[in-house]
């Protein structure tokens, strides 16, 4: 997804990019907290404006006024396999932990176990 050619943070379409104010120290920041959900059936995103007291505390978190993306993109979107794991698969992911001296606590597994 590329980036879209405004101002720090602008809505405004056409505005140039102030390639010169680091987006950090803009004085029209936005900051939100992404929500990604992964499973073999699609994605769901949910941006939440992180909402700050007059001090510059954090106060709570405000409504998703963005819309819902079809697909994101980027280092944590669309991690999960293509596919779910076979047993087989399963089976060799607990072999190679248990060599490696990994313990699973019995409550993750009896979860994941299927």
């Amino acid at each position: 997804m590329a980036p879209k050619e405004t101002k720090n943070g602008s809505d405004n379409p056409g505005e140039k990019f102030d390639m010169t104010e680091a987006p950090s120290e803009a004085f029209d920041r936005q900051e939100v907290i992404v929500l990604l959900g992964e499973s073999h059936g699609g994605q769901k995103q949910k941006f939440l404006p992180i909402i700050r007291s007059g001090n510059g505390k954090f106060f709570g978190l405000g409504e998703s006024n963005t819309p819902s993306l079809d697909q994101m993109e980027g280092r944590f979107a669309q991690i999960l396999p293509p596919k779910a794991a076979t047993a087989e698969n399963r089976a060799l992911a607990q072999v190679m932990l248990k060599v490696k001296g990994v313990t699973v606590p019995q409550s993750f597994r009896s979860r994941f176990d299927r």
